[in-house]
């Protein structure tokens, strides 16, 4: 059973990497803000989650219970990312801030 956790552990450490990566990446490489806010805020909270949830794994089977601090962190993670994004993208809105061609959505204007 030892090495069906450690594989597990294994799979969600580097599905959390990759994860990880392509948030990472589509931070460096996309275009304006707005496309930018969508790297670390989608792809980079799974990939932060997919780490977690294999520490929840192995620190669970490690001590023959459930560990909860992984579980509030998860839970914090999942809460805070989205609601960060969006006030991000306000503020960026009520700026003016400048987008490319492509990006939809018009700010609300008195």
């Amino acid at each position: 059973m030892d090495t069906l956790i450690e594989w597990l552990v294994s799979a969600f450490v580097m599905i959390g990497g990759v994860f990880a990566l392509v948030g990472s990446i589509g931070l460096a490489r996309l275009p304006d803000f707005y496309t930018r806010l969508h790297g670390p805020t989608k792809a980079t909270t799974l990939g932060v989650g997919g780490a977690i949830v294999a520490s929840l794994l192995f620190f669970s089977w490690q001590e023959r219970g459930l560990q909860l601090h992984e579980v509030l962190i998860t839970l914090f993670l999942f809460i805070t990312a989205p609601v960060s994004a969006h006030m991000l993208a306000k503020a960026a809105m009520h700026r003016d801030l400048k987008r490319m061609k492509g990006t939809r959505g018009e700010p609300w204007k008195q």
